[in-house]
């Protein structure tokens, strides 16, 4: 396939090496995503089975494995192992390189998703989606959008039964009478699977892929998504516990940045996170007990909802509940009741702008009453340009109380983004947030916006040592808390990271 290159680069997964180029053709009216993998002889292929059949009838595979990250891991490790002494076995002669590619293509086929496994590898794409075996498989670049890709699945049946894997690693099932699913990789990757005819045009997966290193608040200052100034308005008012929403529209970043913010929690601080699947990544010297809901099994049992563990969060004595997503009315009445019993509260919600959430919360289905509203004290909304890629912070804004009997809870925009310079500015200035301080700190305005400065100054100092792995965040803001001066002269004399951090805190695994 000829044309203009636009991008090129190199993968590697499971020791399979991929060249990666993105071309830009006269035949389509996107940009081709092409894979180019090392090339195997028909006679290998064949060979191949051979070693298949093997492992099949020597590797005993239990579900539990399938379904445990740790035990995932180790099962592929030995996997890779054994595939490589059958292939030794049977090509003695050939190169210990291609010997590790063949393992690498047996260890995606009958662990993995095959081909996928490939794209999957790649960490500049955002989702993989498979139409049917009738065109090619697309994904959706960081940088270039939605490509088509030069890989092809070989029938409806090899999606179908992809589908059905993903399925039995969570314990469920995906037929033609049950044909909807929606579930998750071992990895956290985020999968929704249709059959035909539901979808009329042949059998489709979609994977939502996520970071596997997770963004940092220094992340998102480095790229621009927030300020410095408005990250340490944030963490001043997560430090002293006010409760807030992120919301934003479909993959606009909302939980991403939500576990940004974590971080700036107290380490002597309890806090009980609520998930559909486990997606936030916090510190791990923070005391945190992550909960997870559960899919009823086949028979309609055993099902835990979100709700059954936000109740049963009340009664695990949290300092801080985190909940992935409002979505029900019932949800939101418990939330906001936490809010009034003392516990600060964070979550998301699907709306596009500040005004959006506020009229979603107190508007059926979620229908929250006013007189709850007034115990939150931020929303934070996030906004994806579709057409550049690029996530912003798109507004930031405080919940003003009634001011008298007849009158309803209204909001204060602070920040908001301007698309044109690109930058994002200080809109309104602060009354409810900057009262509520004053009240819990004992500190008067001056001191507040002193406080703020300072940290801002961390925040820049943070992004310019590359401080971006949440362990790493996680004790220095630690250490900040535990003494303000020293790291406060640590960074203002702009000496080494290392006399905060240790050096393995500052490794991306």
């Amino acid at each position: 396939m000829e044309g203009r290159t636009l991008d090129k680069y190199t993968i590697v997964a499971q020791k399979i090496r991929a060249d990666i180029n993105i071309l830009s053709t006269t035949k389509d009216f996107v940009p081709i995503y092409q894979v180019r993998m090392p090339h195997l002889e028909k006679a290998t292929l064949v060979l191949l089975d051979e070693v298949k059949e093997s492992l099949v009838s020597e590797m005993r595979i239990k579900i539990s494995d399938l379904m445990d990250p740790k035990a995932f891991e180790e099962l592929k490790e030995k996997f890779f192992t054994k595939s490589n002494e059958l292939i030794e076995k049977e090509l003695p002669n050939l190169p210990q390189e291609r010997k590790q590619i063949l393992s690498g293509m047996l260890l995606n086929e009958m662990l993995g998703l095959g081909q996928l496994e490939i794209l999957m590898s790649d960490g500049n794409l955002e989702e993989i989606v498979v139409n049917s075996c009738k065109e090619p498989v697309w994904v959706y670049h960081k940088k270039h959008g939605w490509l088509k890709t030069n890989v092809t699945m070989p029938s409806e049946s090899q999606i179908h039964n992809y589908a059905a894997s993903i399925a039995r690693k969570v314990g469920r099932q995906i037929t033609t009478l049950d044909p909807l699913l929606d579930a998750h990789l071992v990895s956290g990757d985020r999968v929704n699977a249709t059959l035909f005819p539901i979808s009329t045009a042949g059998n489709t997966i979609t994977i939502r892929l996520f970071k596997r290193n997770p963004w940092t608040i220094a992340d998102f200052i480095e790229n621009k998504t927030v300020s410095s100034e408005v990250a340490a308005l944030i963490w001043l008012s997560v430090q002293y516990e006010m409760s807030m929403i992120i919301s934003g529209g479909t993959a606009s970043g909302k939980t991403s940045f939500l576990g940004s913010i974590l971080p700036f929690i107290p380490p002597n601080q309890r806090i009980i996170s609520i998930e559909d699947t486990r997606e936030l990544n916090l510190p791990k010297f923070l005391h945190w007990v992550p909960l997870t809901t559960r899919e009823p099994n086949p028979e309609g049992k055993g099902g835990i909802e979100m709700l059954d563990l936000l109740i049963n969060s009340l009664r695990m004595r949290p300092d801080r509940i985190i909940v992935a997503e409002i979505r029900h009315q019932r949800q939101a009445e418990v939330l906001f009741e936490a809010m009034h019993t003392g516990h600060s509260v964070y979550a998301t919600l699907h709306a596009e702008t500040v005004d959006q959430t506020y009229r979603r919360l107190v508007n059926p289905p979620i229908n929250v009453p006013e007189t709850l509203l007034e115990a939150l004290d931020m929303i934070i909304a996030m906004f994806r340009d579709r057409r550049s890629g690029i996530r912003r912070i798109y507004q930031v804004a405080e919940i003003i109380p009634p001011a008298g009997a007849n009158k309803s809870v209204s909001f204060r925009i602070l920040f908001k983004w301007n698309a044109r310079k690109d930058t994002i500015e200080r809109f309104q200035s602060s009354y409810r947030v900057m009262n509520k301080l004053e009240m819990h700190t004992g500190m008067n305005q001056n001191e507040i916006q002193k406080d703020i400065k300072e940290k801002e100054i961390i925040l820049n100092w943070m992004v310019k040592n590359h401080i971006n792995t949440v362990d790493a965040v996680g004790k220095l803001v630690a250490e900040y808390y535990r003494d303000h001066d020293y790291v406060l002269n640590i960074v203002q004399k702009n000496e080494k990271v290392e006399k905060i951090i240790p050096k393995e805190l500052l490794k991306v695994n």
